[in-house]
């Protein structure tokens, strides 16, 4: 876990933004580099894109998206607060994501 007092408030910010949406597309691309914002963009890229066929799919989908408006919800909080908050059973999958993301669109 990162210690808090370690991180600026920039980081903290751009760890917020990897989770709204297609903006953590930007955060996992703008600051690749950066440990703490890599992991918070990695898990908020891979539930939008989770997200995404969720869309079409009635009543079931929809609620599974609702949870996971919820989890970016967390996330964003725990970004802000430089807390580094694994997803429940998806954390391990963002990262692998996050890395094909990067390598796949030589980001």
């Amino acid at each position: 876990m990162a210690d808090k007092k370690e991180l600026t408030q920039e980081q903290k910010a751009w760890g917020a933004v990897g989770y709204i949406w297609i903006l953590s597309l930007l955060a996992l691309s703008a600051r690749k580099d950066d440990e703490y914002i890599r992991f918070h963009a990695n898990q908020g890229a891979l539930l939008f894109v989770i997200s995404i066929p969720l869309v079409f799919i009635p009543v079931v989908g929809w609620m599974i998206n609702v949870v996971i408006g919820v989890l970016c919800i967390i996330g964003i909080i725990k970004a802000l607060t430089g807390e580094k908050w694994p997803l429940p059973i998806l954390s391990d999958t963002a990262v692998k994501f996050g890395d094909w993301v990067i390598k796949t669109i030589k980001l």
